[in-house]
């Protein structure tokens, strides 16, 4: 049976890990594929790899995202090529460090890349996805973005713009034919641990899961239209009353005076 293109799907850090996976997922799905990373030989390994088990077109962008001739690499494709249809906002970095143990310029780089190369590369999609009426963004966020006492600071702080950001392109863009979703990983086995200086073999094994399930449960979500995925949850029910909790508040946060609790008078 032959598959059904979709389209093109971008897809940043996809050298490795959860990226790596939603690549050869997608392809299998249809999709052909533009990998972006800075190391040049895994890409062509993960594209190999990807063309031999599907044969859909996988071209490469070799890009450092904390630069602004890579970023713009990036972006010139987005606005560019007519072909995409999904971006996939998966390169991010970060660290369990708490901030006494935490290098400055390190949550420096960790700021540009979790939230302004995203910022940025999807600035670069939505106009042609407006235009064309239809488009799609997956971006991949954490549960730390809901619970940021888990791990370092800043990495949560950057996960929680990542989820916000999502949901606030989903009021503005989901009648102009655009889907949106937020990914919300828990502890996922990636070398994103070793790279933040804590090996995976120092968590308990009953929190972390493969890269291959998050992303299967993530894109069934995106199949359901989802807005917030994450897939570790076991009892959903629990995130939809803490949403319809927070949104039950819009509308009473903004006052022309204090609350009657701060007992002042004029």
């Amino acid at each position: 049976m032959t598959q059904v293109n979709k389209g093109t799907a971008l897809i940043t850090g996809a050298s490795g890990g959860i990226g790596a996976v939603y690549a050869e997922q997608l392809a299998q799905r249809g999709y052909d594929l533009i990998l972006v990373a800075r190391n040049t030989q895994r890409l062509h390994d993960v594209a190999q790899r990807i063309r031999s088990n599907s044969g859909q077109r996988v071209d490469l962008i070799a890009a450092d995202l904390t630069s602004d001739a890579g970023l713009a690499d990036v972006e010139a494709r987005l606005r560019d090529d007519s072909g995409i249809t999904l971006l996939v906002n998966n390169a991010g970095t970060g660290t369990h460090t708490t901030l006494l143990d935490s290098d400055i310029t390190q949550m420096s780089k960790m700021i540009t890349l979790n939230i302004s190369a995203l910022t940025r590369l999807t600035y670069a999609a939505v106009p042609g996805f407006v235009a064309r009426g239809h488009g799609s963004i997956i971006n991949i966020s954490s549960i730390v973005s809901i619970a940021p006492e888990i791990l370092n600071g800043v990495y949560g702080a950057s996960k929680a713009f990542v989820t916000a950001f999502s949901q606030s392109l989903h009021h503005e863009l989901a009648d102009k034919g655009l889907r949106i979703q937020a990914v919300l990983p828990g502890a996922t086995a990636t070398e994103f641990w070793e790279n933040g200086g804590l090996p995976l073999a120092h968590l308990d094994p009953d929190i972390v899961m493969s890269a291959t399930d998050l992303v299967s449960a993530a894109l069934l979500d995106f199949d359901r239209g989802e807005l917030i995925s994450i897939p570790s949850l076991q009892d959903l029910s629990q995130w939809q009353v803490l949403e319809a909790q927070r949104k039950s508040l819009a509308g009473k946060l903004s006052g022309n005076r204090p609350a009657a609790r701060y007992n002042l008078t004029r």
